[in-house]
């Protein structure tokens, strides 16, 4: 009966454990840096789809600009790499944040790693999947203001319901060949890249300094 009882205890403990609150995430040093601008630097692409990079890079510039930060054009930081023999995420990211202040001037950098663009084939379904984690890191200083991690995919809310097997298969094809002629993995990165940066209960960015500026707009 003791043993029990004592089961009972270690469950109970494990299931107020899993019902916990969402521990806030701890804002003290993007306070204290108050960043104004964002250099978005070209995202590490770890995944195998070599667009990747330039899909998510080019889609994080939105929430940012809309959060009230002046971000610098993708594009021109792009160029400006290139011009100086950096054409890799993973090159232009191990370059020194004091560098990279001299260079642009900027605030802050956001540092993206992707690690799923792209359709995986699941037997009964196709999921296309975008998964990315960020930094943000005051070039002023070096220090990390901010991470997170997000993730997205086009079967979220959805389901074959009582579909048969065969009719479950051709459906999967099916979406196979439409995510490869549309790229759904870049309508996909774009519900990500809101996740990661929108500020919201589970983290996200503060607000900048332009926020109600770009709300008035």
């Amino acid at each position: 009966m003791k043993k029990l009882i004592a089961a009972c205890g270690v469950l109970a403990a494990l299931l107020l454990t899993g019902c916990a609150p969402h521990k806030p995430y701890d804002y003290s040093a993007f306070r204290a840096s108050k960043p104004a601008s964002i250099l978005v630097l070209p995202a590490d692409n770890r995944a195998p789809d070599i667009n990747a990079s330039h899909s998510v890079t080019s889609l994080v510039t939105q929430p940012l600009a809309e959060a009230g930060y002046y971000v610098f054009p993708v594009a021109v930081v792009e160029e400006t790499f290139q011009q100086n023999g950096l054409t890799s995420g993973h090159e232009i990211q191990a370059v020194s944040p004091q560098r990279l202040h001299d260079i642009f001037h900027a605030d802050s950098a956001l540092y993206i790693s992707i690690t799923d663009y792209g359709s995986s084939y699941l037997v009964v379904d196709s999921v296309t999947t975008v998964t990315a984690s960020a930094r943000l890191v005051d070039l002023r200083s070096g220090k990390e203001l901010w991470q997170g991690t997000a993730s997205a995919n086009d079967s979220e809310g959805g389901n074959n319901g009582n579909a048969g097997i065969i009719g479950m298969l051709v459906s999967a094809a099916v979406k196979q060949i439409s995510s490869s002629v549309g790229d759904k993995a870049h309508t996909v990165a774009n519900v990500t890249s809101m996740r990661l940066l929108a500020h919201n209960e589970q983290g996200g960015l503060l607000t900048g300094p332009r926020y109600k500026a770009a709300v008035a707009r």
